[in-house]
């Protein structure tokens, strides 16, 4: 088999409920997502898709995806989808860093080889767990009374785990956190996430005024050695997020302690072989494990779902489900959604049906 056309999309999917906000105004209306086909000399084609949350969240933007995905698919042509980790090497050799930008393609190679052996992507992932994952929601930052009803209303929805936004000033972020508790029944499971908007001296005074609330503290600061300065007080557990961008930082957060469990983004890490290769490493080493990405539809949020139900479910946090947060549809068959849970769609490779008609006119095509 042979890699014969790649063509690539440029979609804008705004969000259902208005933009997204985080600490220190940050804030986004939108996924700009570039979604990929790649088709083999066989017929089959495998899809992929990787989408920034602005250009603020992660070390990756929109404009860069849309630059970068020409420089590196020439390369691709003739080659065989199914050696993914041959694939990885060559991308890497041809286009130094920028993983975001071979998300993508590594994720249509991944549908493509599921699709050509006729089964569903968890199965090539390690077999899949459960039949469903736990979805939590997102309490964005904003006023006291407007988080506290938010929760309330995510609670009323059927949701039992809430991520909370803090990570700005740390007086108002207690308050904002202390009525979202207050607001939720007990035993409702919340982490406040930061996003890596505090300096240590900050995410140490916001610990040391919750300590009567039941949280996990996500990602408050944004090296590892801050990180594990706040985690030395903490009496609570303490995930990291935007610190996992290798394999070799996730060891060295191992090495040193430094969490307890590991939220792995997709396009950051630069494709699901990277992410499987780290997920599988670091479920061994005891971390427990969130699988998803920093954004995207009905196609990322497929793989999200394959890679979170191949994951051990005594080692699995929880999941998210993009293709709910965004007002375009760009596939049918999408991850099913019952109450608060999660599943993956029914077919071999990521299971869904991109429909083409909906994604607009390739900004690029190539082929031999």
């Amino acid at each position: 088999m042979q890699i014969e056309t790649i063509k690539a999309y440029h979609v804008v999917q705004p969000f259902v409920d208005g933009p997204y906000r985080m600490s220190k105004g940050r804030v986004a209306d939108a996924f700009d997502a570039v979604i990929v086909a790649v088709t083999s000399d066989s017929g089959l084609t495998g899809w992929g898709e990787m989408a920034p949350l602005g250009n603020f969240y992660s070390a990756a933007f929109p404009a860069g995806t849309r630059a970068g995905v020409p420089e590196i698919v020439p390369h691709l042509i003739g080659q065989d989808p199914r050696g993914l980790a041959s694939i990885g090497r060559l991308m890497d050799t041809v286009f130094k860093g920028h993983p975001y930008i071979k998300s993508a393609l590594d994720m249509a190679c991944w549908d493509l080889a599921a699709r050509a052996a006729d089964v569903p992507l968890v199965t090539l992932l390690g077999g899949k767990e459960s039949d469903t994952a736990e979805l939590y929601k997102v309490v964005t930052h904003g006023t006291v009374d407007q988080m506290a009803a938010l929760a309330k209303r995510i609670v009323k929805d059927g949701f039992h785990r809430l991520q909370v936004k803090v990570g700005g000033n740390v007086h108002e972020d207690v308050e904002r956190v202390t009525a979202v508790a207050a607001s939720v029944p007990k035993g409702t499971v919340i982490f406040c996430d930061a996003n890596a908007g505090w300096t240590p001296y900050q995410a140490r005074q916001f610990a040391d005024a919750t300590r009567a609330i039941d949280y996990t503290f996500e990602q408050p600061c944004t090296t590892i050695d801050e990180n594990m300065s706040v985690r030395r007080m903490l009496d609570k557990p303490m995930v990291l997020d935007e610190s996992v961008t290798s394999l070799e930082e996730m060891l060295e957060i191992y090495r040193r302690g430094a969490a307890d469990g590991l939220t792995l983004k997709i396009s950051r890490l630069g494709g699901i072989t990277k992410t499987r290769l780290i997920r599988d490493i670091a479920v061994d080493l005891g971390f427990t494990i969130t699988v998803e990405d920093t954004g995207g539809a009905e196609i990322d949020t497929a793989a999200m779902a394959h890679l979170s139900l191949s994951t051990p479910e005594e080692r699995r946090l929880h999941a998210i489900a993009f293709h709910e947060w965004v007002t375009v549809r760009t596939a049918s068959n999408m991850p099913p959604v019952t109450g608060s849970r999660m599943g993956i769609p029914d077919g071999p490779g990521l299971g869904i049906d991109v429909v083409p008609d909906l994604l607009g006119k390739p900004f690029f095509e190539i082929g031999r």
